[in-house]
């Protein structure tokens, strides 16, 4: 090997190897909530798209705003370049008479439709204050979800998809089982919250691949532990906390996930800190993982 060529290839090296600094090792969508700035969600999408993100989560205050002209929001969605990547559309009960529900859930799935959007989030209130929830609550709660989402996607197109949480049916594993084998997965899919499943007691990383069928989408959450807290845990930016984002970007990939995974952080948790630099934060965490968005 003459000079030239030894130069010419240890600066192919040398390149090599810092492209391979910066690509991506995990490769999927990410989205960002709105939930973070607190209702100011015009403010939230300026700030989101400033970021880098292509997608968005809105929550059900903005319905009433934009109800009647959701053109005027999706202009200034599609003006930032950003995705309608998930709608937060409220609860669904365990009482006999769902009427309601399905009616508010329809009303939001054709306001997100007349956004570009294509899928909504279930929740409950429902969580008995003073014990556990029994197996037939759990299953009650699974077939109305399943109720409302059949006929939320046969009217609209719009995907519903139920979101396991702390304080609500489905705040552990094995309650998030039952529900999940309760569900009827035609027409309701799982929001996997990262954070909140590790708070149950779960293992994010895990359910990843034992509902790898289901998941339409995923919340991507931090939580530590927070004595002062009333819950003894907080809620943080990513990387701030416990959970293992390296195995749960690991098994996305295994499965070839190609659906949103939408970073999610209920409120500032520092005070003085805005919602734009927390989300400065959880984008230099994903940058570090070698995330790509």
């Amino acid at each position: 090997m003459n000079r030239r060529t030894f130069i010419q290839s240890a600066a192919s090296l040398v390149l090599a190897s810092q492209f391979d600094a910066f690509a991506a090792k995990y490769n999927q969508k990410m989205a960002y909530s709105a939930i973070t700035w607190s209702g100011n969600d015009l403010v939230a999408i300026k700030d989101i798209a400033a970021l880098g993100f292509k997608g968005i989560q809105l929550r059900s205050n903005t319905y009433p705003i934009f109800k009647d002209k959701p053109e005027d929001l999706k202009i200034t969605i599609d003006s930032a370049k950003l995705n309608l990547a998930m709608f937060s559309s409220g609860n669904v009960g365990i009482t006999d008479d769902i009427s309601k529900d399905t009616e508010t859930h329809l009303n939001h799935a054709k306001f997100i439709k007349a956004l570009g959007g294509h899928s909504l989030q279930i929740t409950n209130t429902s969580r008995p204050k003073d014990r556990q929830p029994t197996k037939e609550e759990l299953i009650k709660y699974a077939k109305n979800m399943s109720a409302v989402a059949k006929a939320v996607f046969e009217e609209t197109g719009i995907q519903p998809a139920y979101h396991n949480h702390m304080h609500q049916l489905g705040e552990t594993p094995e309650e998030i089982e039952i529900i999940v084998n309760e569900m009827d997965t035609r027409y309701i899919k799982l929001l996997l919250d990262v954070a909140h499943y590790h708070q149950g007691g779960g293992v994010p990383a895990d359910a990843v691949l034992k509902y790898k069928d289901i998941i339409y989408a995923t919340h991507i959450k931090d939580t530590r532990p927070d004595a002062e807290n009333k819950s003894g845990y907080r809620f943080v930016e990513l990387g701030q906390g416990k959970v293992d984002f390296p195995g749960i970007f690991k098994n996305l990939n295994k499965i070839g996930f190609k659906g949103w995974n939408i970073i999610e952080l209920d409120s500032v948790p520092v005070k003085g800190r805005t919602a734009l630099e927390c989300g400065q934060i959880s984008k230099t965490y994903l940058e570090g993982i070698k995330v790509k968005f």
